[in-house]
């Protein structure tokens, strides 16, 4: 039985309470994911954490892509069921799912190819780069086992089912708990793979996954069809995906692109370094779930409050939803300052990367609430059918504060300055990304007054 829920009425805190505690389940458990890799690939030693660190922007580059699919699809879908049309709806799924298996395969081959020059650019040492290759070299053929349940959750949320996409993650946890230290170390029957059974790991949860989401929209949504259609229909529904969802990949690969440039100026200064700047990202992603939690609960709202030209509910949901992300991040920055240093020595023994993962700790997450406001409007702005508006944002972000900032930053005060520009960069995008919003919502609502 479908569980659908209707987003254009009803009290709007409530929807995104309801949307956004499951998905930060959700993403809790995605951070679990990544956390457990780096605390058992963390028991290795140094080299392999900083391995695992370099290949952080690399993934999260990729999963840009795959998550703009993803995007370019919530919108679609969810503006259909907000009119009604379930079988466009069912259409605009399937389309999006075989999308993103080209895509994938596109990502396998070149990844193959490309993994040491990309490390070495990355600057890499030739210490570390053999675990790199250790690593990568299962992980990127794990990729199809990513893209389909990434964007077939995507497609269920659309509907305003947050639940069952979070309870699919968290079995992924599960399996990849267990399986780590198993594939990892070595023990019993199964070989000790090193920092590549991390990867192994991955591939078999992520496989399972899969198998969870495609029954979920095949059976219980009826979201995949099975009706062949004209190429014309194929490729407007394409070009409708990929409209929203290339400008919404490309500008979130520009943030891991970013974080590659601070990951190398960084490497300039310490390897250390490197490995408390991995920790520290993933620690971000970690308390800032629920700001990117609350950003995946607009998209499902605005979609279908769009369909049905609501401009004054979706203005209503962005607006509580950034203010509650800035006071999110102040209480954040205050917690993490009081448990910098403890919370760095459950990562490593290495006082050096403690050190470091301290100071990212007292600098950076003050900001985050501000970047969460970047990720809330961004999510509208694609909804709403402004994907270049909201990549212009992005990237005006990353290009003119982000990374001229860290080279800035780097030269004058070392570490401290590179953080010093991640902050900063975060701040002033929230705020233009305010007055961006306002902007592109009075000018929707007179465009529909003159029609």
């Amino acid at each position: 039985m479908s569980k659908s829920r209707d987003l254009t009425s009803g009290s709007i805190r409530q929807h995104l309470i309801q949307l956004t505690i499951p998905m930060i389940f959700g993403l809790l458990s995605l951070v679990a994911f990544n956390l457990i890799d780096t605390y058992f690939v963390g028991q290795l030693g140094e080299d392999q954490l900083a391995a695992l660190s370099f290949t952080f922007p690399v993934i999260m580059i990729i999963f840009s892509l795959i998550q703009g699919i993803g995007i370019g699809a919530t919108a679609l879908i969810s503006r259909s069921i907000g009119k009604n049309d379930r079988e466009k709806a069912a259409r605009e799924t399937t389309d999006s799912l075989f999308l993103a298996v080209a895509l994938a395969g596109i990502f396998v081959v070149a990844g193959q190819l490309t993994i040491k020059p990309t490390f070495r650019m990355l600057g890499a040492s030739e210490e570390v780069l053999p675990y790199i290759v250790e690593y990568m070299q299962p992980w990127y053929w794990a990729i199809l086992f990513v893209v389909i349940p990434f964007v077939g959750n995507s497609a269920i949320r659309a509907t305003g089912d947050a639940l069952t996409p979070s309870l699919i993650m968290f079995f992924a946890v599960v399996i990849n708990a267990i399986l780590d230290p198993l594939l990892i170390f070595g023990y019993g029957p199964f070989p000790a793979l090193g920092i590549g059974g991390a990867a192994y790991a991955t591939a078999i949860s992520r496989g399972m996954t899969m198998v969870l989401s495609l029954h979920v929209l095949n059976n219980r949504e009826k979201l995949i069809t099975r009706h062949i259609p004209s190429f014309e229909v194929l490729k407007g529904c394409w070009k409708s995906i990929l409209y929203i969802g290339l400008p919404s990949g490309i500008s979130r690969m520009i943030t891991p692109l970013a974080v590659g440039v601070a990951t190398k100026l960084l490497a300039q200064h310490s390897a250390a370094a490197v490995a408390a700047f991995g920790v520290g990202t993933r620690l971000e992603f970690l308390v800032s779930s629920v700001l990117i939690a609350l950003s995946a609960s607009i998209g499902p709202i605005v979609g279908q409050n769009l369909g049905k030209n609501n401009f004054k509910r979706i203005s209503s949901a962005v607006k509580e939803s950034t203010w509650f992300a800035i006071l999110w991040g102040f209480i954040l920055s205050v917690m993490l300052a009081i448990v910098a240093k403890p919370l760095g020595a459950l990562f490593t023994d290495s006082q050096e990367v403690v050190e470091y993962l301290s100071l990212y700790l007292y600098i950076v997450p003050f900001s985050f609430g501000f970047q969460g406001v970047v990720l809330i409007i961004n999510s509208s702005l694609n909804t709403l059918n402004k994907p270049i508006d909201a990549s212009l944002l992005v990237l005006a972000q990353n290009f003119f504060i982000y990374i001229p900032g860290s080279y800035a930053g780097s030269e004058l005060l070392g570490v401290s300055g590179i953080l010093g520009a991640i902050a900063l960069a975060y701040v002033v995008g929230g705020i233009i990304s305010v007055y961006w919003h306002r902007r592109t919502i009075d000018n929707l609502q007179k465009h529909v007054h003159v029609e």
